[in-house]
C-alpha cells in the first residue's frame, strides 16, 4: 500500500467517471477498483476536511517502487491542476462555471495500445456496453493478473495476440463492425514494431508521445478504425498530449450550448480551443464533457 498525504484537485467521481477510461469501478466507499499495467489496484481519496480540496490518496496493492514508477504518471500527480485552472478560468468566464462541476478531475497517463481499442471500441457505444466489451475481451485474450479482493484480474492483450485472432474468435465478445477495426489495427501495430526493431527513425505507437501532435494524429489517423475523434482520445488518454481536444456528441452540445456555436461546425469549436485553451485543451474538454453530462443528469 502507498499513501500520499497533500494531494490536491483529485476527486475519483471525477477522475473515473468522466468518460475517459473503462476498466475501473466505484466501491460503496467511493473508492474505486480497477487494473493497469498489469496489476490490480484500488484508489482512495480522503479529503481532509468535507469539499476540502487537499487530502489523503491511497494506492492498494502496490509497492512504492510500482508507485514511482508507473502510478503517479497514470495519475498525473506532478502536474499542477490549481494552476491550470485558473488559467482557464482567468481567460474564460464560461470555463470557469464549467470547471466547478468537477475540479477534482485529472487526465490519466493510459497504456497506448489499450487506449487504441478501447476508443475504436467506444465508436457509437453507450459506457456499459463499452466496459462489458472491453473486459470480454481482457478475460478472454489476456492474461491472468491475480485476484483482488475475490475477484480476477485480466491484463489487456497484446497487439501481437489480437493480430492473430479472427472475426470469428472474437464473435462472442460481440463487438459488431469494430471487431474488424480491432484486428486490421492490431496486424498493422504489431507489423510497425516488427519493421522498426533497430530503426530509430520509423514511426511506431509506442513512439508516439516523443513525436509532434501532427505527425502522431496523422499515424492514428491511418489506422484501421481511427477518426478524428478517436485519434484525438488516443493523443489525450494514451499520449499526453494535453493540447488535443477530442469532439463527441456531448462536447458539441457543451459548445453549442454553453458558445452559441452550432453543433456541426467542428471547425470553429477546434479554432477556439485552440485559441482559447490552448496547451490545456484536453483538460478544458474534460470539464467541459464533465459538466455538460452532470447538466444532463440534474
Amino acid at each position: 500500500m502507498v499513501v500520499r498525504e497533500n494531494i490536491r484537485d483529485f476527486n475519483t467521481d471525477h477522475i473515473f467517471d468522466c468518460g475517459q477510461c473503462f476498466r475501473w469501478e466505484r466501491e460503496a466507499d467511493g473508492s474505486y477498483t480497477g487494473i493497469a499495467f498489469g496489476r490490480p489496484v484500488n484508489i482512495c481519496f480522503e479529503p481532509y476536511e468535507e469539499g476540502g480540496a487537499a487530502g489523503r490518496l491511497t494506492v492498494e496493492n502496490v509497492e512504492e517502487s510500482e508507485f514511482t514508477s508507473y502510478w503517479q504518471d497514470y495519475l498525473d500527480l506532478n502536474r499542477d491542476y490549481g494552476r491550470i485552472k485558473e488559467a482557464l478560468a482567468d481567460q474564460d468566464e464560461i470555463m470557469g462555471r464549467a470547471i466547478q462541476s468537477g475540479p477534482g478531475i485529472r487526465i490519466l497517463r493510459q497504456e497506448p495500445w489499450e487506449t487504441v481499442v478501447s476508443f475504436i471500441i467506444s465508436q457509437n457505444n453507450n459506457i456499459p456496453r463499452i466496459k462489458k466489451c472491453i473486459q470480454g475481451l481482457c478475460s478472454q485474450f489476456g492474461q491472468p493478473a491475480g485476484s483482488f479482493r475475490g475477484k480476477d484480474y485480466f491484463s489487456f492483450p497484446t497487439a501481437q495476440t489480437l493480430a492473430r485472432l479472427t472475426e470469428t474468435d472474437l464473435a462472442s465478445i460481440k463487438l459488431g463492425y469494430r471487431a474488424k477495426y480491432i484486428i486490421e489495427t492490431a496486424r498493422q501495430v504489431a507489423a510497425d514494431r516488427a519493421i522498426a526493431v533497430g530503426k530509430t527513425e520509423i514511426l511506431t505507437l509506442d513512439r508516439l508521445a516523443e513525436a509532434e501532435l501532427e505527425q502522431a494524429y496523422q499515424y492514428l489517423t491511418n489506422l484501421c478504425g481511427v477518426g478524428p475523434k478517436v485519434a484525438n482520445c488516443i493523443l489525450l488518454f494514451g499520449l499526453g498530449k494535453h493540447e488535443s481536444f477530442p469532439i463527441d456528441v456531448w462536447v458539441r452540445r457543451v459548445m453549442s450550448r454553453l458558445y452559441g456555436m452550432e453543433e456541426k461546425d467542428l471547425k470553429a469549436m477546434n479554432a477556439y480551443a485552440a485559441s482559447h485553451f490552448g496547451s490545456h485543451g484536453g483538460v478544458a474538454q474534460q470539464y467541459l464533457f464533465y459538466h455538460i453530462r452532470q447538466e444532463e443528469n440534474k
